[in-house]
């Protein structure tokens, strides 16, 4: 049988385009994380930045200083590194999702939903490929902020069992946040991770987290604070995950579709 998940969110201010300050910071924030005490650490969206449109300042290539701290905490914590960074590649920039392993080997996801309110669909490509992960038996879908509004994008058809938003979603919307993520979860009979920092940007916008693990029903199942800096580890059941979809098996009636 699977076993069990172990997940860590890590909700934090993030420093305005300071990427060495950050991850100086996340450094220290996961010194209480012992070495294989956790399966997966998701940090937020632009964790090393905040969500900024200044992509020429502070993009990095896929080998840069970003990628080689991640690969260094996965390795000393053995356990999987998520987050979003902005990435130059090749003449374009990606606000990039990043799955990083403890050997080293990496997987990526590009946002596929710019937030046009921002004009980041003007500084920013759009992906146009969903990444399925595996690690411990579970399939994982990892997804970046204002996917969330777009639930056909994140429709599960069986094909992941936990789905994570990695976010800088503000304080003003906030009740969105919560309640888009609680329908993603219960919709697709998935657990659901949102990741969301708090504190002020560059822009003066606020934040207030509320990130969240919340089972296949909706229920949370983790205790982060709004407007609190935490770390927080949650275990989450495979056989709970299991016997609720038997016993309730709302896929077998969904409707089909293609997406284009």
């Amino acid at each position: 049988m699977t076993k069990d998940l172990k997940v860590t969110i890590v909700q934090t201010n993030l420093i305005w385009e300071d990427i060495d300050t950050n991850l100086s910071n996340f450094r220290n924030k996961l010194e209480t994380v012992e070495p294989s005490s956790t399966d997966l650490i998701v940090l937020p969206e632009m964790f090393n930045t905040g969500f900024t449109m200044n992509a020429s300042a502070i993009a990095e290539p896929m080998n840069g200083k970003t990628m080689e701290w991640m690969a260094k905490i996965s390795s000393e914590k053995k356990s999987v590194v998520t987050g979003s960074m902005v990435i130059m590649d090749g003449d374009k920039y990606f606000n990039r999702l990043i799955w990083m392993r403890p050997d080293g080997t990496s997987e990526y996801y590009n946002k596929r939903h710019t937030f046009r309110m921002a004009e980041e669909n003007k500084t920013y490509a759009s992906g146009d490929k969903k990444l399925i992960v595996e690690l411990a038996g579970w399939k994982i879908c990892p997804l970046v902020c204002y996917d969330l509004r777009f639930p056909v994008w994140s429709r599960n058809t069986g094909d992941y069992d936990c789905l994570i938003y990695v976010a800088n979603w503000p304080e003003r919307r906030s009740y969105a946040w919560r309640s888009l993520l609680i329908a993603r979860a219960i919709e697709n009979q998935a657990y659901t991770i949102g990741v969301n920092r708090i504190g002020k940007d560059g822009k003066e916008v606020e934040y207030t987290g509320h990130s969240v693990v919340l089972n296949a029903k909706g229920e949370p199942i983790s205790n982060s604070k709004p407007n609190m800096e935490s770390v927080e580890t949650v275990t989450l059941s495979w056989q709970e995950l299991e016997n609720y979809r038997k016993e309730f098996p709302v896929a077998l009636d969904a409707d089909k579709f293609t997406i284009e």
